[in-house]
């Protein structure tokens, strides 16, 4: 019976992902496309400025060198601001809804005595900020042009470890709050955790090594706002649709359904209603 829910919860929380995923792409098509497109104009025109004192010197009346010509690009722009955005989206979507939703069949019920639907949004909120925004504090996203390409796994190598710290700190407050709800009460065992999520995670900010690959000084600051302003806003469409979907389609799973109608049958009647 508990395999059956749980493979049932993993369905919904993919497709959950899948739509939450289809939000997420128009987000970040329309909002996030943009600034990638400057990114790349930015990135275009200094490789341009670079390039012409070369030419300049490669000889009077000659051609310049093959070296100097434009490499053709595997993938046009247009289909990676479309096709490949979407699927990318769509995949990421989908495997973190199959994860969220294993998250889910785990906290229910355990985290306090909430109905499924607020248990997916207490989920889904719990994912975003450790998953997604503690990280973004430490290591934020840069856009193209932003970063010595030569650093990418370096980079990409702290981010994943900051995942991994926010996460197992998120897991280690949950475990401390429910340790001390019995003498502090659930409110300020709520307090005592949070606050020491706060200071581990900044205790692991000072310790992890600062992103080195600094962004050029003549990048247009407006430009990395707005890149960094909609990768947060694809991020917080993805999440916030998957806990609407997942907590309306987990609602509805028998199992769950039974379960949540046995508790409020056995939740005690206020003195009026046992008149």
């Amino acid at each position: 019976m508990y395999a059956s829910t749980v493979r049932g919860l993993l369905v919904r929380g993919m497709l959950a992902g899948l739509i939450a995923g289809l939000f997420a792409f128009a987000v970040a098509y329309v909002v996030g496309e943009p600034p990638v497109r400057g990114s790349i104009a930015v990135e275009e025109a200094a490789a341009a400025g670079e390039a012409a004192p070369a030419a300049g010197h490669a000889g009077h009346g000659g051609d310049a060198p093959a070296a100097a010509e434009e490499e053709e690009e595997l993938v046009s722009r247009p289909v990676q601001s479309t096709v490949g955005l979407a699927t990318g989206v769509l995949v990421y979507g989908v495997a973190l809804g199959g994860i969220a939703s294993l998250a889910f069949s785990f906290a229910l019920g355990r985290v306090g005595r909430f109905s499924p639907r607020a248990t997916a949004a207490l989920t889904a909120g719990g994912a975003f900020t450790l998953v997604y925004l503690v990280p973004f504090l430490k290591y934020p996203a840069t856009p193209p042009a932003v970063g010595n390409p030569d650093t990418i796994g370096q980079r990409t190598t702290l981010f994943f470890l900051m995942i991994l710290l926010s996460v197992l700190l998120g897991v280690g407050a949950i475990v401390l709050g429910r340790r001390l709800a019995p003498r502090l009460g659930n409110w300020n065992a709520t307090l005592a955790a949070g606050a020491g999520f706060v200071v581990a995670t900044g205790l692991a900010f000072l310790v992890l090594p600062d992103n080195t690959d600094a962004v050029k000084a003549e990048f247009p600051a407006a430009l990395l706002w707005d890149f960094r302003v909609a990768s947060v806003a694809v991020q917080l469409v993805l999440w916030a649709v998957f806990g609407i979907v997942f907590g309306v389609l987990a609602q509805r799973l028998p199992a769950l359904r039974a379960g949540a109608a046995g508790a409020e049958a056995a939740a005690p009647r206020p003195a009026s209603a046992l008149v």
